[in-house]
């Protein structure tokens, strides 16, 4: 458990750290800052990789085969929610701009990367132990 609260620790830490470069290259672009519910998106990106890492955790703990099929369905479940939560207001104009896509992919992507290295590492631990 303390590996996991360390790493989300450390997810946080990295999320705020990309949040605030994305927010000094909107600055300099000179686009408006927290426009295209770009806070909601940073959050909702990090309980989601929470979550979906918690509950596949406790799958491998119960050395189950699912892990994979959960961590997928996670994936499915993060573009639920963007199609849910985020797209309706992107396409209210009936256009994606580029700046509304980046502001949910760059957490969804850092989130993504950083939860397969370590799940990844965990397995890896797992099938040497």
């Amino acid at each position: 458990m303390r590996a996991i609260f360390i790493y989300l620790v450390k997810l946080l830490i990295a999320l705020i750290v990309v949040f605030s470069l994305h927010l000094a290259i909107l600055n300099f672009l000179e686009k408006p800052l927290f426009e295209n519910m770009i806070v909601l998106s940073y959050l909702i990106n990090f309980i989601l990789a929470a979550i979906v890492l918690l509950v596949i955790e406790k799958t491998m703990q119960k050395k189950s085969a699912q892990a994979g099929f959960i961590f997928m369905a996670g994936s499915g479940l993060k573009f639920l929610v963007f199609f849910i939560v985020f797209y309706p207001t992107y396409r209210a104009d009936d256009k994606m701009q580029t700046i509304e896509f980046t502001t949910f992919f760059i957490p969804y992507a850092l989130s993504l990367i950083a939860d397969v290295i370590y799940l990844s590492k965990q397995l890896n631990n797992q099938t040497s132990s």
